[in-house]
């Protein structure tokens, strides 16, 4: 189990840094570059509309990665999302600004995010149901939760890097080459990524599989479709409050409160590795306490939250802003922590890399894909104190509670493999 968590961990984190290190250089430099025409405002939506593109394009990914992992195992997804994601990232990093081939290098761009994105919607079903599936049932909740510390290493990752570049080199050499870096590194971040899964054995759940479904996108929307829904609406806060942090936070502090880029990147760095390290204890009390439990505690969290977050934001002091982050971020591990082994536990195991996947990945496009874009738009009216943005995220946090609430709880006891998912 710990050779086996360690692939999936590094896998992930491999393809979450390359999904991230868009995020930042969207939040800090792609709207000048590519969209030079537009106003600075405008310039950030358009940089975050190809963020987006990204969450869009990772439902389809699930689909089609989730049908080969249902019908030809999960270990080929693994191979098959790192190598599409890592090319596509270094590809990004070779496209020329818009000054050099005019409208052709925004259009590039969203073409490149989409193939990132379609390859992530891949890799989470396949990493966390290979390690679940190996994983003893009373421990399911915590070997599960390895591939869920992938996006805070991949995170870490991302930033360090961009942090590191921002602290050698002028804003010009930064906007000019030195943003293109960290895209080029996924190359050799993939290569190690592809090294470590080469040696995964096969699910044993999928092994002792003796009918599987020949359209498991087909018996998915058919038997457990008010499921896919319920799981998507209950993820979307988890993902509307990540990337409020993360990338919002960015473009927000740097251009409306003149926080410097380094210190940015170091309170949400440091935030987040609080967050990936707690998040093995956190699968603790949901293989302890269940799956369900943790979720509705992690919403309640979140609603209460939101807006002393956004105002302990908007003092622009170090410190206020990483207690501001920090409480959100506890809040949303209390969810996120738990889901890599809630969601699968809800599926039969014959349709459950393309239901899991799925639900988690249109939970992504109602909270990761919007949230950057109407955080911007609210935070550009009003009062110094974004209190737009606070009540956003509280009311997605409502919707995501009741979501939880309206589903089963599966856990701590033994996985339900015969039974069928509420449809």
């Amino acid at each position: 189990m710990p050779r086996l968590a360690a692939a999936a961990l590094a896998g992930t984190a491999v393809e979450f840094y390359d999904f991230f290190v868009y995020g930042t250089a969207a939040a800090l430099v792609l709207g000048p570059l590519f969209f030079p025409t537009f106003s600075p405002m405008a310039g950030t939506l358009a940089a975050f509309g190809t963020f987006a593109v990204g969450f869009l394009a990772r439902p389809l990914g699930s689909v089609l990665f989730g049908h080969f992992g249902d019908r030809r195992g999960r270990r080929p997804v693994l191979i098959a999302s790192l190598l599409l994601t890592g090319a596509s990232t270094v590809a990004v990093g070779c496209v020329p600004a818009y000054g050099s081939i005019g409208t052709a290098a925004p259009v590039l761009l969203l073409v490149l995010r989409f193939l990132q994105g379609l390859g992530l919607g891949g890799e989470w079903g396949g990493a966390v149901l290979l390690t679940m599936e190996h994983a003893p049932p009373d421990r399911r909740a915590l070997w599960a939760s390895f591939p869920q510390m992938g996006p805070a290493l991949g995170f870490v990752l991302a930033n360090g890097t961009v942090l590191g570049l921002s602290a050698t080199l002028s804003d010009a050499q930064f906007a000019a080459w030195g943003w293109r870096i960290p895209f080029w590194a996924a190359g050799l971040l993939a290569a190690v990524g592809l090294w470590l899964r080469g040696s995964v054995a096969e699910s044993p759940h999928f092994l002792e599989i003796d009918d599987h479904a020949r359209l498991p996108v087909a018996e998915v929307v058919r038997v457990h479709w008010r499921l896919v829904l319920l799981t998507a609406g209950a993820l979307a806060v988890g993902y509307a409050v990540f990337y409020a942090v993360t990338t919002w936070s960015l473009a927000y502090a740097t251009e409306r409160l003149g926080v410097s880029r380094p210190v940015m990147l170091t309170c949400v760095m440091a935030t987040v590795l609080v967050q990936g390290a707690l998040t093995p204890l956190a699968a603790l009390l949901g293989d302890r306490c269940g799956r369900r439990a943790l979720c509705l505690t992690g919403c309640t969290a979140v609603a209460l939250w939101m807006f002393p977050m956004v105002a302990l934001l908007a003092t622009g002091k170090p410190l206020l802003m990483f207690l501001g982050f920090l409480g959100a971020m506890l809040a949303f591990l209390t969810m996120f922590s738990v889901t890599a082994v809630y969601l699968p536990e809800l599926y039969e195991p014959r349709v459950r890399c393309t239901g899991a996947a799925v639900g988690y990945n249109l939970g992504g496009v109602l909270g990761g894909a919007l949230t950057p874009i109407a955080a911007t738009t609210l935070a550009g009216h009003g009062s110094r104190i974004p209190w737009g943005v606070g009540a956003y995220l509280t009311a997605l946090a409502l919707l995501s509670l009741g979501c939880f609430a309206l589903l089963p709880e599966t856990g701590p006891a033994p996985v339900r493999n015969t039974e069928p998912a509420p449809g």
